[in-house]
């Protein structure tokens, strides 16, 4: 029988130099053709309603009767959009939407955080029963809450009241579900346990363990949010219909009415009321899928 040669060693090292295959890692995968052809068309077809909007906003009237419709700008841009600004008050209309939509916002990240902690890592008398509720609750089309809402919000006095608006969204069924089900996996049951061990209450808990956990779906759930609270028109336009301060999506139902709609101005109008969720997805985008990415990498 014959014996093999023993491997090769490198100077300067004592283990021998055996071949594997390199592990693939670290350099990033450059995709092909079709992969940018792919991304280049879902870019193209995400931007192109909000580039004719932009079109549309800088036109008249006429030029936007024509077939086909045109799709390059035009001069009244400026014009369109000083009118729009003007007729619908969206001074006042933008700031009661960004105080309504950072409102809502933060209760709805703050009482669902709190909750979802609740049904993923608590035991109590009724948990299953209430998890059934809060799914169910999801199925139940916001329609159908409306008319009773209204009884109830213009009994308290608060009809035609920003509270009106606000009060209501704070909780909602799928922040809860949605923070319960990032909890189960992103929050060790060990490292609440440890904590109540040290002697941590259940506010120290929930401020030095919950929440550093939960922290990337809270900035998710919050974006999501926002977004919902911005371009929410079926409740405030029920809600804000006799008041001095609706939010963007009511006051622009006052550009659309006259007996002929002027329909550049009111997509000039549109444009203004979307320009702020740019805007906050700009400043915050990077942090938010930061976050994420910070949340899915363990180890």
């Amino acid at each position: 029988m014959r014996v093999p040669p023993p491997p090769r060693t490198r100077p300067g090292r004592s283990r021998p130099h055996t071949s594997r295959p390199r592990p693939y890692g670290g350099r990033p995968r450059r995709g092909g053709v079709l992969t940018y052809a792919v991304l280049a068309c879902v870019t193209a077809v995400s931007l192109f309603p909000l580039l004719w909007t932009a079109v549309a906003a800088s036109s008249d009237t006429t030029r936007l009767a024509r077939t086909p419709p045109p799709l390059w700008f035009d001069g009244h841009l400026a014009g369109n959009l000083s009118t729009a600004w003007a007729d619908a008050d969206l001074g006042a209309a933008l700031c009661n939407t960004a105080f309504v939509a950072g409102t809502v916002a933060a209760g709805t990240v703050l009482f669902s955080t709190l909750a979802g902690f609740a049904f993923a890592k608590l035991r109590f008398r009724g948990r299953r029963a209430l998890l059934v509720v809060v799914v169910g609750a999801m199925a139940v089309p916001p329609q159908l809450s409306a008319v009773p809402l209204y009884l109830l919000v213009a009994r308290l006095g608060w009809a035609d009241r920003l509270q009106a608006v606000i009060l209501p969204a704070l909780v909602s069924a799928f922040g809860v579900f949605f923070m319960r089900q990032y909890l189960l996996g992103a929050l060790p049951g060990e490292l609440v346990e440890a904590a109540r061990v040290d002697g941590a209450g259940a506010g120290r808990i929930v401020w030095h363990v919950v929440f550093p956990a939960a922290r990337p779906a809270m900035a998710v759930l919050a974006m999501l949010t926002f977004v919902m609270a911005w371009n929410d028109f079926l409740w405030p336009v029920i809600a804000l219909t006799q008041s001095g301060n609706p939010t963007v999506q009511v006051a622009l139902t006052g550009l659309g009415r006259g007996y002929v709609p002027d329909q550049a101005v009111i997509m000039a109008g549109a444009l203004l009321g979307t320009l702020p969720l740019l805007l906050v997805f700009v400043v915050f985008g990077r942090q938010i899928v930061g976050g994420i990415m910070r949340g899915a990498v363990k180890g």
